[in-house]
């Protein structure tokens, strides 16, 4: 075997969003990741395509010389692809490697199976891209002020969603009760779905008083209502909580999973591959969480639509029926142009369109 037969090519590119996107650590205006593609040289036109999107202030992987490290890992796995004599076995070459940034890890699985399926942008065997069959996804409200989080509120349930997300935590907590309430006053819990997202937004001083105030509209979930790593805390929460609690920050850089999951027993877990660490560590997830008859949804990191393509397929081959948090590949202005869609509140995969690559040409 030549020991140059494989090649990879890393592609930077800032993705714009269309608002700026309010959460309780701050406004977002823009999105960095970068795209990995691996190819055989013999045939450079098929390759497999990875995202890698870390998000500043909150993926522990994120440095100032991110893509340098990126091109690092890439040059290892050359060399393991090059060593491998029975096909490619992503699982084998991440071993191998020992890959600890988990959005690098995320990325270059990616690329490795959507190689071993010919570059086709399909990930693993799964009804989404199958057989057209779509994934119920939630509508995501963002921060900011009252009126713009009430328009969200208007055009996603005018949009057909029936699961409703909102970002708690950064603005007066009687204006964000006060939206809430506006939903409930025209549709009952049977009707629209409430979830919200605190992101660490509250304290042991006043998160009690919260989730109790927030429990007279008929909440379905709550996502990481204290700061991660206090999992005294948290377990506390978990069983006093009148709503129920989905762990997400709280998942980042654990390594024995079962521990964690029982030991605070939050009601759900919120998977996002780019900080955890990928498809298989998500099923690890996934299996540990079960054991303890805990629920489970996944969701996307802001990333472009390649990575959400890839979490897309994931979710589906699981066959999850409550809806995720994969509604943000409309975030953009200038997203990678694919045959994802969403529709009624459903993400579909539509197999007449094209992805539109040209963006990650080399330059």
């Amino acid at each position: 075997m030549e020991l140059e037969e494989y090649g990879f090519h890393i592609k930077k590119l800032t993705f714009k969003f269309k608002f700026q996107a309010g959460t309780s650590r701050g406004i977002l205006t823009e999105k960095d990741s970068w795209f990995v593609r691996i190819f055989n040289k013999k045939s450079p036109d098929i390759f497999g395509l990875g995202e890698c999107g870390p998000l500043p202030g909150l993926s522990p992987d994120f440095t100032s010389d991110y893509e340098k490290e990126l091109s690092k890992i890439c040059q290892r796995v050359l060399t393991q692809l090059n060593e491998q004599k029975d096909g490619i076995q992503p699982d084998e070459i991440l071993d191998s490697i020992q890959v600890s940034f988990p959005s690098v890890k995320f990325g270059i699985e990616t690329a490795l199976l959507d190689l071993v399926n010919g570059g086709r942008r399909k990930i693993v065997d799964n009804p989404f891209f199958d057989e057209n069959k779509p994934v119920s996804i939630n509508g995501l409200v963002w921060m900011g002020k009252k009126d713009f989080m009430l328009k969200q509120v208007e055009e996603k349930i005018a949009q057909g969603y029936t699961c409703i997300k909102i970002k708690v935590g950064a603005i007066a907590f009687d204006e964000e009760l006060s939206i809430i309430k506006h939903i409930r006053k025209k549709f009952s819990k049977d009707q629209i779905i409430i979830r919200l997202d605190a992101n660490e937004a509250f304290s042991e001083d006043n998160v009690m008083k919260v989730l109790n105030e927030y429990s007279r509209f008929d909440i379905h979930s709550i996502e990481q209502p204290v700061k991660q790593g206090q999992s005294e805390l948290m377990a506390k929460v978990c069983k006093e909580s009148p709503i129920p609690i989905a762990l997400d920050e709280e998942l980042i850089g654990v390594e024995n999973k079962y521990e964690l999951l029982a030991v605070i027993r939050p009601q759900y877990i919120i998977l996002k591959p780019t900080l955890i660490g990928g498809i298989r560590e998500s099923k690890l997830w996934i299996e540990e969480a079960e054991k303890l008859n805990i629920g489970w949804w996944m969701t996307s990191l802001l990333e472009a639509n390649i990575g959400l393509n890839a979490i897309a397929q994931l979710t589906s081959a699981l066959k999850v029926n409550l809806p995720q948090g994969l509604g943000t590949g409309q975030l953009y202005k200038n997203n990678i142009p694919s045959p994802l869609f969403i529709d009624q509140g459903k993400l579909f995969y539509h197999p007449d369109k094209h992805w539109g690559l040209q963006m990650l040409n080399r330059s």
